[in-house]
């Protein structure tokens, strides 16, 4: 009976903020017209590049078989292991590829192995975003600094596989089997090239969308119960960026990286591991039918959104 009204109130919530946004575009679209085209110049700009490629590499080497053996008992772990054998073929994948190449990745393996435990638990650590979208849109082109990418995607990677690793030292022993050849490839260059454009115009939409609805936020004021409270820490512009960012990440690290505040840094890592509600909502596209719990995957990623803004924050102050 709970779970019911609880539903209610979160179809209710949901239908009163896409008819607040609705009635927005409508009565301004001189101001949100402009916002969804530079959402889409941002996704072009940021995104796509970052994206694409690797998307195309991981799908080929999915559907190919080549992952076969790699993610076959690696390192010669037995049978009573606590981390799924595929983990390591599966991370190196999703780390190389970023967001949600890594979700996609592990609904092809959940295909080859009859282990939900296995899947639900890779979840977390097949989330991650990508070196080229850290180091290149975000720390080139939005810090103006190289470095600072790479230390937010060294500190991004470690929270992923820290939180990662406490989530298996607490769990059950695996039986993960490795990921499995497809008996229809059909043209296989052709349908890789086809899913990873497909894969990636979603993306773009996802960013558009929440991109626009986290300016239509703001002007509303939607924001305030979260963005009052961080102001008195984190002051103005620093808070009202980081809550943006928490609907949409990408435009909420470029705001942040505006600011030229020495929290900038360790915010800008917490949005991108946590990923929010764009990116959590991409990745849950793929996950939810594969038995992930959505309130489990958001805290898991909120663990490792926090861990990164712990290990970037002494280093923001350095490099200041």
């Amino acid at each position: 009976m709970k779970q019911k009204c609880a539903k209610k109130v979160a179809y209710a919530f949901i239908f009163i903020l896409l008819t607040l946004f609705a009635l927005a575009l409508a009565i301004s679209p001189e101001i949100y017209v402009p916002v969804c085209l530079s959402a889409i110049q941002m996704w072009a700009e940021c995104v796509l590049p970052a994206l694409f490629p690797f998307m195309v590499i991981t799908l080929i080497m999915i559907k190919s078989g080549v992952l076969n053996r790699a993610s076959a008992h690696p390192l010669g772990m037995d049978d009573k292991r606590k981390i799924p054998a595929a983990a390591p073929a599966l991370f190196v994948m999703s780390a190389f590829s970023g967001y949600p190449a890594g979700s996609r990745l592990l609904a092809e393996y959940s295909r080859s192995s009859d282990d939900k435990q296995s899947v639900k638990l890779l979840a977390p650590l097949c989330s991650t975003s990508g070196p080229l979208f850290i180091i290149g849109s975000v720390g080139q082109n939005m810090f103006a600094d190289k470095l600072a990418g790479v230390c937010i995607l060294v500190a991004h990677l470690i929270s992923v596989i820290v939180v990662w690793l406490i989530l298996c030292a607490a769990g059950k022993p695996q039986k993960s089997r490795a990921l499995t050849k497809n008996k229809d490839d059909g043209n296989l260059l052709y349908d890789c090239f086809y899913s990873a454009v497909i894969s990636v115009i979603v993306a773009g939409g996802f960013i558009c969308f929440f991109y626009t609805l986290s300016a239509a936020a703001e002007n509303m004021h939607l924001l305030y119960p979260v963005q009052a409270p961080l102001s008195l820490i984190l002051g103005k512009d620093l808070s009202s960026a980081f809550c943006m960012g928490l609907i949409e990440a990408t435009g909420g690290c470029r705001a942040l990286s505006a600011c030229e505040s020495p929290l900038s840094l360790p915010l800008s890592g917490f949005l991108i591991t946590f990923g929010g509600a764009s990116i959590l909502l991409q990745q849950l596209c793929y996950l939810r039918p594969l038995g992930v719990s959505v309130v489990k995957f958001t805290a898991t990623k909120a663990a490792q959104g926090l861990l990164c803004f712990l290990l970037l924050l002494p280093v923001a102050f350095i490099m200041q």
